[in-house]
C-alpha cells in the first residue's frame, strides 16, 4: 500500500524527510513557498556571485552520507566536498589565532598564544570524545516519553550531561585562559545562546569540528539541499515551488492535509512540518487548537538569538581566511546585549566567511563574495529594524574596515544585500526572527521539545531545529532519520498486524 506524504517546507529537515520517504516507495510531495529549494540553506544568486543564505559550512559529513545511502545513493555523486585544515581563524584584541584540524598543529598554536594550555586540549578532546560516545544515541533516537529519560542509554550520558554547568565553566576545566575558552565555546552561537548559559553538553559543539572536520561544499552549503532535492525527485517524489501554505487541513485533531494559498486543498495520510514550528503553530493552526503550543503558549518560550546578514560581492579578492570571527572587546558583555538586555551592541562580534578562497565558482574570475553575520536580538527586543538597519550596517562595514584589515573594501562592493530579524520574520516566515529556533535550554530539550510525532495533532510530523535534537544542520538532518524512522516504523507494524488478520480470517 502507497501512502501520500506531504512535506511543508523544502528545508534541509524537509528535503532529507522526502528523500528518504520516497526512496522507500512513498508518494511524496514537497511544498515550498520560496522558488528555490533549501530555505535558510538555500542560495542568493545575483550578478554571478552565490551566497549561502545561512549554514556555511558541513560538519559531521558522514550523517548526510548515510541518508543518501539509506536512499540508495552516493553523496559524493551529487556534491564535491572540500575539507579546510585551517578551520577558522580568531581574532581577539591583541592576538589571531589559527585553529587547525591537525591536533599536532593545534597544539603548537595553542602554546604559541596561551602556553601551557596544550595538555588541556587533548584532555578535553579525550573527555568529550567519551561524551560524545554517550550522547550520540539520545541524539540519534526518539525522545518523546518521559520514561526514557530513565532508560539505559539516558542513564548511561548522565554524568557525561555535565548538568548543573555552563558550556564555558565547562571549558574552564580545561583551559586557563579567557580567550582560548571562547576558542571553544563560541561555536553556543550555533544556537543562538550565550556560552555561559549554554548546558554544558554542547561543549560536543567544538569537539565535532576537531574531531570531524570542516567541509565546504563546491558551490556552498545549499549544494546539499539542491542535492537532495535531485534525489527527491529522481525517486519519484514531487517539489513545488512557489506553493505556500495557508493552513493545515484539520478535522477536529486530525491532518487531512494542506490548504494552500491558493484556497486549493490538497489530501494526504501524512504531513511532515519542515516549517519553522512557532511560526506554523501560529500560522497554520486555528485559535484554539493547540493547547500545550498555543499562541500564548508559544509567546512564553525562550528563543535563540537573531543575525544581521550582510552578502557582498566584491570585484577584489582579499587574502582572509575561509572562516574569520571577530570577537568584540567585551564578549561576554556583547553576548548579554543580544540575549539578556536586548540591545544592539556598539561593539559586536562578527563572522565572515570568505569562501573564494576555496571555492572559485562563487563569483566571477578575480571577484569574491564575503558573508556577514553579526549576532543581535531577536525581535522580542522591539528594535525598530527600519531606523536602525543603515547604522548597524556601517558599523559591521566599519569593523571590518578596522578589525579585519579590508580598509578600502567600500570601494570594491558590486553587489550588496542585507537580511535583518525584522527580514528573517518576515521574508522567512521565522518566529521572532529567531533564526537558530527555540532555544536549547535544558527546559526545552529531549522530551520537553515539540515531538518528532507532534504531540497535539495526529498524522502530523515535526523535522528541523524546532524539535529533537535541535537546531544546527547535522542535528535538522537527525531529526529528518528520526522523524521518518518513527512513521515507516509506524507503518510496518500496521502492515503486518493487517497481514496476520487476513492469516486468520483465512
Amino acid at each position: 500500500m502507497s501512502k501520500n506524504v506531504i512535506v511543508i517546507g523544502a528545508g534541509p529537515g524537509g528535503l532529507a524527510s522526502a528523500m528518504l520517504l520516497a526512496s522507500k516507495g512513498y508518494e511524496v510531495d514537497v511544498y515550498e513557498k520560496n522558488s528555490f529549494v533549501g530555505g535558510r540553506n538555500g542560495a542568493i544568486k545575483q550578478d554571478g556571485y552565490t551566497f549561502d543564505i545561512g549554514p556555511t559550512f558541513l560538519g559531521m559529513p558522514e550523517i548526510a552520507e548515510e541518508l543518501f545511502e539509506a536512499a540508495g545513493k552516493n553523496l559524493h555523486d551529487y556534491v564535491d566536498l572540500k575539507e579546510l585544515p585551517m578551520m577558522y581563524e580568531l581574532k581577539f584584541k591583541d592576538k589571531d589565532v589559527k585553529m587547525y584540524r591537525d591536533p599536532e598543529q593545534l597544539k603548537k598554536e595553542i602554546e604559541r598564544h596561551f602556553p601551557g594550555n596544550g595538555k588541556g586540549y587533548e584532555r578535553f578532546m579525550n573527555d568529550t570524545r567519551k561524551k560524545m560516545d554517550r550522547l550520540k544515541p539520545i541524539l540519534q533516537s526518539p525522545m518523546d516519553q518521559y520514561y526514557q529519560y530513565i532508560s539505559w542509554k539516558v542513564l548511561r550520558a548522565l554524568p557525561q550531561l555535565s548538568l548543573g554547568k555552563s558550556l564555558y565553566s565547562v571549558l574552564s576545566d580545561y583551559f586557563t585562559d579567557h580567550e582560548l575558552r571562547l576558542s571553544f565555546t563560541f561555536q553556543s552561537k550555533y544556537l543562538g545562546m550565550s556560552p555561559w548559559e549554554c548546558p554544558g553538553a554542547f561543549s560536543i559543539l567544538s569537539f565535532m569540528e576537531h574531531e570531524y572536520g570542516v567541509f565546504h561544499p563546491i558551490g556552498g552549503v545549499n549544494q546539499l539541499s539542491e542535492a537532495m532535492a535531485k534525489v527527491v525527485r529522481e525517486n519519484g517524489g514531487k517539489i513545488h515551488l512557489s506553493t505556500g501554505i495557508k493552513k493545515l487541513w484539520l478535522d477536529g485533531k486530525n491532518v487531512k492535509g494542506v490548504i494552500l494559498e491558493n484556497g486549493e486543498r490538497v489530501s494526504a495520510d501524512e504531513v511532515v512540518i519542515n516549517g519553522d514550528f512557532a511560526h506554523v503553530m501560529t500560522n497554520l493552526v486555528d485559535d484554539g487548537v493547540l493547547k500545550k503550543y498555543s499562541k500564548e503558549k508559544l509567546s512564553k518560550k525562550k528563543y535563540s538569538c537573531s543575525t544581521f546578514m550582510i552578502y557582498l560581492g566584491l570585484d577584489k579578492k582579499y587574502d582572509l581566511p575561509h572562516h574569520t570571527i571577530l570577537f568584540a572587546d567585551d564578549y561576554k558583555k556583547n553576548v548579554e546585549e543580544i540575549t539578556k538586555t536586548m540591545e544592539l551592541s556598539e561593539d559586536p562580534s562578527i563572522y565572515i566567511q570568505n569562501a573564494s578562497v576555496t571555492d572559485p565558482t562563487l563569483a566571477p574570475e578575480g571577484h569574491s563574495t564575503l558573508y556577514v553575520l553579526a549576532p543581535v536580538p531577536n525581535n522580542m527586543s522591539e528594535i525598530d529594524w527600519a531606523d536602525n538597519q543603515e547604522d548597524f550596517k556601517e558599523l559591521v562595514i566599519r569593523s571590518l574596515e578596522e578589525r579585519a584589515g579590508l580598509e578600502d573594501i567600500r570601494s570594491h562592493i558590486r553587489f550588496e544585500k542585507v537580511l535583518d530579524p525584522h527580514q528573517w520574520e518576515t521574508d522567512f516566515n521565522i518566529y521572532k526572527g529567531a533564526t537558530f529556533n527555540l532555544g536549547h535550554q535544558l527546559t526545552q530539550m529531549m522530551a520537553l521539545r515539540p515531538h518528532n510525532k507532534f504531540e497535539e495533532l495526529d498524522h502530523c510530523w515535526l523535522v528541523g531545529g524546532g524539535t529533537h535534537p535541535g537546531s544546527g544542520l547535522p542535528t535538522i538532518l537527525e531529526s529528518a532519520r528520526i522523524t521518518t524512522s518513527i512513521m515507516m516504523k509506524e507503518d510496518a507494524s500496521r502492515t503486518s498486524a493487517a497481514h496476520r488478520e487476513m492469516e486468520e480470517a483465512l
